[in-house]
């Protein structure tokens, strides 16, 4: 489940998923293992933009600079999808956890005002976010599987674990049997996450 023959991983994405935010639980737990063991590694976990292309713009202004060999992602439901986004493009070693496979169907009844899980700050997903989604779909192949994680549970409550698997399955698979959408057992992963990035 390692990629270790690839370079060490310098600086580390953290994309969170729908209505999330950089205070979600997994990506708070990913900053404080970071700043407690590998304050050497860059690590950027930015609050993204409610729509997907203006979302894109700013990460890949962010990471223009990063080593695309030593860059490693890691997201969240449909921070997942961004982060395979990015990993296709950039290059580096991606962590998907719970991701969203086919996120502008899915999030089309996302559409209207709503609020986010962290704050009271209103949401608004407007129609014309799904076809940005619709827009930013990765290729149905991957360009190189072997730098995917995908960590998937078969009880997420709000996406197919089996569309995730099937959308994955080239890759290094981590199946969870239970746990849920948020992936709460989540301290029993990371383990497996930071040493897929050469982080351990």
């Amino acid at each position: 489940m390692t990629a270790a023959a690839a370079p060490a991983v310098t600086h580390l994405l953290y994309l969170h998923g729908f209505r999330s935010s950089p205070q979600s639980t997994k990506a708070t737990k990913v900053g404080a293992w970071m700043a407690g063991h590998r304050p050497d590694v860059v690590w950027w976990c930015p609050q993204l933009a409610v729509s997907p292309a203006a979302a894109m713009r700013d990460i890949f202004a962010g990471i223009a600079e990063w080593p695309r060999e030593r860059t490693g992602i890691i997201g969240s439901s449909l921070g997942g999808f961004y982060a395979t986004v990015v990993a296709e493009r950039h290059g580096g070693r991606a962590v998907v956890l719970n991701p969203a496979v086919h996120a502008a169907r899915d999030l089309a009844k996302a559409i209207g005002t709503t609020k986010a899980w962290h704050s009271d700050a209103a949401i608004e997903f407007r129609p014309e976010y799904v076809d940005e989604l619709s827009a930013l779909a990765p290729p149905v192949e991957l360009t190189d599987p072997d730098r995917y994680l995908a960590v998937i549970a078969t009880g997420d409550e709000v996406l197919s674990w089996r569309e995730m698997r099937a959308r994955y399955a080239a890759c290094h698979l981590r199946i969870v049997e239970g746990s849920d959408h948020a992936l709460s057992d989540f301290d029993a992963h990371l383990p497996a996450v930071l040493a897929f990035l050469g982080l351990l």
